[in-house]
């Protein structure tokens, strides 16, 4: 026959036990001394937020890519050939060695802007969008280029005073409707006079040209011919070299990273010089 155990004297063995220690993190005191909070702001929805420098300067990435970042805004009627001279410009600056970014309307509109139509709100939003987008690329120091109708001036405008001084030019493809209309590559113009396209710009929805472009690109040369994609891209290109956008092509980049460190050693930047 099993014997039944003795009962077990609990207050006597909790009396024995030796007091259990509190883990450090466990002291009620805290001994931690809070910093100084950052300051904050609100902008649009948006609270609490600060803005953070980056730890390299815009200035240094400029020296490494031998260029300035601006922002290069193509506007001008659907079929004035903003996406074709904006595309045929990067290629004649990519063969230069520069380093260039196209952000194309239609592009745009496959991803970021997808949920965006064509009214006036969603055509402001539009460009308030890749406005900003463009200046981080040119931030980046990219020669950024940007296609789109964006046909307000308030809305470009908008775009420009988020830039920084002298970074933002406006490129103002001056291309007459009728020439627009007899392009007309995606058969828009044919849809919009039927009334099957609402909203359309230059149809039923106006498009206010600039008033004080920094480029115009003419539709006709001197002789009245209507000029090639790869002119404009050059009229551009010439605008860029004169205004000191960019190097010389035949500097390697390392060696202008060099040369800008000697000649402008209290960090003022002359890319005109190279």
């Amino acid at each position: 026959m099993c014997q039944q155990a003795a009962p077990r004297d609990v207050s006597a063995q909790a009396a024995a036990a030796p007091a259990a220690v509190a883990p450090p993190h466990a002291v009620g005191t805290n001994n931690a001394v809070a910093g100084p909070h950052l300051s904050t702001t609100d902008v649009g929805n948006s609270t609490n937020i600060r803005w953070h420098d980056s730890m390299v300067a815009r200035t240094d990435k400029e020296m490494l890519l031998g260029q300035r970042g601006c922002v290069l805004w193509f506007t001008g009627l659907s079929g004035s050939g903003k996406s074709t001279v904006a595309c045929t410009l990067e290629h004649l600056l990519h063969e230069r060695g520069h380093f260039t970014s196209l952000l194309d309307g239609d592009n745009i509109r496959h991803g970021l802007n997808k949920d965006l139509g064509f009214s006036a709100e969603d055509r402001a939003e539009n460009i308030r969008r890749i406005g900003e987008v463009a200046r981080l690329f040119a931030d980046a120091g990219a020669i950024t280029m940007t296609s789109f109708i964006s046909p307000y001036r308030a809305d470009r405008e908008m775009v420009r005073e988020r830039c920084n001084a002298g970074e933002f030019l406006e490129v103002f493809m001056n291309i007459p409707l009728e020439v627009c209309e007899q392009r007309d590559p995606k058969g828009l113009y044919k849809k919009a006079r039927a009334g099957l396209i609402k909203n359309f710009t230059g149809i039923d929805d106006p498009y206010e040209a600039p008033l004080e472009p920094e480029i115009v690109v003419d539709c006709f040369d001197a002789d009245g011919q209507q000029r090639s994609p790869r002119d404009m891209a050059e009229q551009i290109l010439e605008v860029l070299d004169g205004m000191g956008y960019l190097r010389d092509p035949r500097m390697p980049t390392l060696t202008a990273y060099g040369a800008l460190q000697r000649k402008h050693s209290d960090g003022i930047l002359d890319f005109a010089q190279l």
